[in-house]
């Protein structure tokens, strides 16, 4: 057996460990264990300066941008994101790169034990063990301590003050654009959602929040001002000035906290992601030198050029045109809508849904019939393999709700199906090379999709 092979069946081993506790849309309102977990394991939390971000929409994508700022910057950098696409790896990164299976595997049988202990302290008392996505967390800053970094630019899984990644204290609090998410569980109104969201802001930090709703803004402005931690809120003190099509992506200016940068080039689409660089930018100006020191401008340059963001708004074939965008909200959908019709030259866009029970199905197809108007004549509702997956006949129920029209919907429970008949669709339309094919919903059916298609 080759040593690769080996790896990845370990890889997968420590995967199946990992599945069997609780889920990971299954989150356990507690900090506790995550602390006993750290000192268990000597506060890895500890051990490298934080960049923590939370937010509703873009948090990965301004995690991805950031890290790529500070590479170019000559630091060390782990990035730790959910949920992944293709493999588990993808969640701990090192310096731009997933994890290798060997350290991964290494790590896990290390700390393992002290997880058992944690697990059997929490049975005790009655309470379910580490879970998902607390334990992938303990994983990876055991991780970034093991290798180790200068600098984690750690993103949320799930809110803010219970969330797992916050047994750490980030030097730089960054707040993507808040929205109705989740709403199960953080509550049904945009200021609860801030003030969950609110609680990474630590003492002796730095906030920095994209443009926000003045509810949430408030609620964050409040944390801020009791926590004595200097705030920077787009739309204020800095953000995008000018932005123009480029040859895959876009030029932008930014106004930022310490500085104003020309020509830089992002390879990204759409003014979403455009925001999103300008917060990682006055991010990184909170992080280097506290909101004061202008950054070089073709460092600045070179970090942004090598920026990916795998499964958002991401190409993945030609011929017809298939995009991939792992939008799973109302905002999400509006923003995705506004960059596809701003970049694609589609005259017909045939829709590949799939969308996860805990998510607001109907609102999200009635964004998607509203925000793509008569672009869309076919819309495909079909579902991942993923248990949480609404089954596609119910979701075609849900689309008809939303106001599409029968004649226009297609169901299909299998994902290739779903992709073939699509393209069929697309390639049907009469102005030759107009018609394209978007898949999204869910970032669950976006992987499977660029599985699908040979990406990896």
């Amino acid at each position: 057996m080759s040593a690769d092979h080996y790896d990845a069946f370990s890889v997968e081993s420590v995967y199946a460990e990992l599945l069997g506790r609780a889920p990971e849309n299954k989150m356990e309102p507690r900090m506790e264990p995550m602390f006993r977990a750290m000192d268990f394991l000597g506060e890895p939390n500890k051990a490298a300066p934080v960049i923590h971000i939370t937010g509703t929409n873009g948090k990965t994508s301004t995690a991805r941008i950031l890290e790529s700022l500070l590479l170019a910057h000559d630091l060390r950098v782990g990035r730790y994101t959910s949920p992944h696409l293709s493999k588990v790896t993808e969640r701990i990164s090192l310096d731009g790169e997933p994890v290798d299976d060997e350290t991964f595997v290494r790590i896990w049988d290390e700390i393992r034990p002290y997880l058992s202990m944690v697990d059997a302290e929490l049975e005790e008392r009655g309470e379910n063990r580490l879970t998902y996505f607390e334990a992938v967390t303990i994983l990876a800053f055991a991780v970034f301590a093991d290798e180790p970094v200068d600098v984690v630019v750690l993103e949320v899984g799930l809110g803010g003050i219970t969330d797992a990644t916050n047994v750490a204290d980030g030097q730089v609090s960054v707040v993507t654009p808040i929205s109705l998410d989740h709403t199960d569980l953080l509550g049904d109104r945009v200021e609860d959602i801030a003030a969950e969201k609110a609680g990474i802001v630590k003492a002796g930090g730095f906030l920095v929040s994209a443009a926000q709703e003045p509810d949430a803004a408030q609620v964050l402005l409040d944390a801020a001002r009791e926590k004595g931690v200097e705030f920077r809120f787009e739309g204020v003190e800095f953000g995008v000035e000018q932005r123009e099509m480029g040859v895959g992506g876009q030029q932008l200016t930014v106004r930022s906290l310490a500085g104003r940068y020309e020509e830089l080039l992002l390879p990204l689409h759409g003014a979403h992601q455009a925001q999103n660089a300008a917060v990682a930018i006055a991010a990184l100006e909170a992080f280097i030198g506290g909101g004061e020191k202008e950054l070089d401008v073709e460092t600045l340059r070179a970090g942004l050029e090598k920026v990916t963001s795998p499964g958002r708004l991401e190409v993945v074939r030609t011929s017809p045109t298939i995009v991939v965008d792992a939008a799973h909200n109302p905002d999400g959908v509006r923003a995705s809508a506004e960059a596809i019709k701003e970049v694609f030259g589609f005259t017909k866009l045939v829709l590949v849904v799939g969308i996860l029970a805990e998510k607001d199905a109907e609102a999200m197809l009635v964004e998607l019939r509203e925000a793509y108007g008569d672009l869309v004549e076919d819309i495909c509702l079909t579902q991942s393999t993923s248990p949480r997956a609404i089954p596609a006949g119910e979701l075609g129920r849900l689309a008809l709700n939303a106001g599409f029209a029968d004649e226009d919907l297609h169901a299909a429970e299998k994902l290739d199906d779903a992709l073939e008949w699509a393209v069929g669709r697309a390639d049907a339309t009469e102005d030759f090379g107009g018609g394209g094919v978007l898949v999204t919903g869910s970032i669950t059916l976006v992987a499977e999709a660029r599985t699908l298609l040979g990406k990896s």
